[in-house]
């Protein structure tokens, strides 16, 4: 498979603007990318690039970045040798242990997870997959029936499958990443994670009692009324990939006009995870 490649430099960046600016490039189409000394790499498919959507993004910083970009054609590579190498098993709360097919494998932990994420984003490293993990982990998942939007690899549903879950509806626009899940799934021996390609229209008439939503700050405020047209009463929904500061205000008021009522929420970094319950 063909790709190119975005070398961005810049010569001041912020945390937050590196992070917003990545999540953005990925809801076009981006789905690699590598810090480098100046900025960073970001790669997409060749032929789902398109230059006219970058640039809408980059001018929604307006002032904000002062930066460079050059657009490369790369040589086709092995992306799993690539991914392989920067990869390492990773432990969360001490039971739920994360690896690839080419780690060992450690029964001692109470969970285990084999992901091969290839070219899909959540192998559970990212701040805001290890915070939705660990509300995971704390939750009563036995017999829940949960939707996963913007499942990436599967991770989250099938962590909530793990701990008990009855059905697990698993959704991604990205078709690597919905064929991702399937994959991962069977990795896993996960029977009950059915995975669609789509985004909120996607979303059966079924109801929820878990919601677990790790998309970005943008894409939530549109899809939360969504989200709460087909939670239970008294259900839960966890949301992370934004910030405190001034993204969780606004996710607050927003949740509150579809009847959903702050609980509380975790930070790692610059990143925020939080919970929130119908009625």
């Amino acid at each position: 498979m063909e790709y190119k490649k975005v070398a961005f430099n810049f010569k001041d960046i912020q945390e937050y603007q590196h992070d917003i600016l990545i999540a953005e490039l990925a809801e076009i189409g981006f789905d690699t990318f590598e810090d480098t000394a100046n900025g960073f790499d970001a790669f997409i498919i060749a032929n789902q690039f398109k230059e006219t959507a970058l640039n809408e993004v980059l001018i929604g910083f307006g002032d904000e970045l002062q930066y460079t970009y050059e657009v490369i054609a790369i040589e086709p590579q092995n992306w799993n040798e690539e991914w392989e190498k920067n990869f390492s098993p990773l432990i969360i709360n001490e039971d739920c242990y994360v690896r690839a097919t080419f780690h060992e494998h450690h029964p001692q932990y109470k969970y285990e997870i084999v992901i091969d994420p290839k070219m899909a984003f959540g192998t559970g490293h990212h701040q805001t997959t290890t915070m939705m993990m660990l509300y995971i982990l704390e939750a009563d998942m036995q017999d829940k029936v949960v939707l996963d939007m913007g499942a990436g690899t599967g991770i989250l549903g099938i962590l909530a499958s793990k701990r008990g879950a009855k059905e697990i509806v698993a959704i991604d626009n990205d078709e690597v990443c919905y064929r991702s899940a399937i994959e991962n799934a069977t990795l896993n021996e996960i029977t009950n994670l059915t995975s669609l390609c789509g985004s909120k229209e996607t979303i059966p008439s079924v109801d929820f009692d878990i919601i677990l939503a790790n998309i970005n700050r943008n894409i939530l405020l549109d899809q939360i009324s969504s989200y709460a047209s087909v939670l239970k009463e008294k259900g839960t929904i966890f949301f992370s990939g934004f910030y405190e500061d001034p993204d969780l205000d606004m996710i607050k008021a927003h949740c509150a006009k579809f009847n959903l009522t702050y609980v509380d929420h975790k930070k790692i970094g610059d990143w925020v995870a939080a919970q929130f319950l119908k009625g």
